[in-house]
């Protein structure tokens, strides 16, 4: 759908519930109140619909992988390995659901997750390998770059904050040994990809995680201003249920993911 008929359908949306859902400011928009609460509530449903859908299309298509995995490492790091996953594997059609919350595999019976864990988790029941580590750090547009010669800058600027990961700026800030920044200000964002769209957009300043934003940072449309990063001690894990861990189709992606982002396999 493109853009104008997306909003057509909030706007159809909100006529029918009698209620407002997002503040439209200029070149932005953020949900209400009322919004995040009805956001809360279909969430899980939606996710369900979107898992039953997933599943009953893989039962369909022999060759089938569904992956479930949150939508910022979706955008960030897989999307755009795509082509070269398909080059490597033409036959196996990869299935890919977002999410918000871990993949529950009891209840959706996805093949692969990729989920945010601590160092040295297992889980009953299932294989778990690290990913990709989690180094975050301040990232905005050119522009607003050039205002930030030291970590004290930031104090002047707008903090763009992501509800999943609340204290990330917290974090950084502490890392940083940076005073008098008062890391409760800002904007606040439902997901990271709009976080970090409003960081390209000049908004202000996000926190991005490396693995996630280096393509951005590459290609110019995001500044990484200072050289300080935190790691987190709870990096991108593929997780894969033990009794599906053999399956070829399950090694040859799982084999290729850890690949890509560099693991030993």
């Amino acid at each position: 759908m493109t853009p104008g008929a997306v909003s057509r359908q909030i706007q159809a949306l909100e006529h029918y519930l009698g209620k407002t859902l997002f503040h439209r400011h200029h070149k932005r928009i953020e949900l209400t109140a009322i919004g995040r609460q009805y956001l809360a509530e279909i969430t899980l449903p939606l996710e369900r619909i979107s898992a039953a859908t997933v599943r009953l299309r893989s039962e369909t298509r022999r060759n089938a992988v569904s992956i479930c995995t949150y939508p910022s490492f979706a955008i960030g790091w897989l999307i755009p390995r795509w082509a070269a996953m398909h080059e490597h594997y033409p036959d196996i059609d990869v299935q890919l659901i977002t999410s918000l919350n871990p993949a529950d595999f009891g209840r959706d019976d996805f093949d692969i997750s990729v989920q945010v864990l601590e160092n040295g988790t297992t889980l009953t029941g299932m294989q778990v390998d690290k990913l990709l580590d989690v180094d975050t750090y301040p990232v905005c547009n050119p522009e607003l770059a050039q205002k930030l010669k030291q970590p004290e800058d930031l104090k002047d600027l707008v903090l763009l904050h992501e509800s999943p990961r609340p204290t990330d700026w917290q974090r950084w800030v502490k890392e940083a040994k940076v005073k008098n920044i008062d890391t409760t200000k800002g904007l606040h964002f439902e997901s990271a990809n709009m976080a970090l769209h409003a960081a390209m957009n000049g908004v202000g300043v996000a926190i991005g995680i490396n693995a996630l934003v280096r393509d951005d940072i590459a290609s110019g449309r995001l500044v990484k201003p200072f050289d300080i990063s935190r790691r987190s001690g709870n990096p991108f894990h593929i997780v894969i249920s033990s009794r599906k861990a053999t399956r070829p189709k399950l090694v040859a992606i799982r084999q290729w993911m850890l690949e890509a982002a560099g693991q030993a396999v």
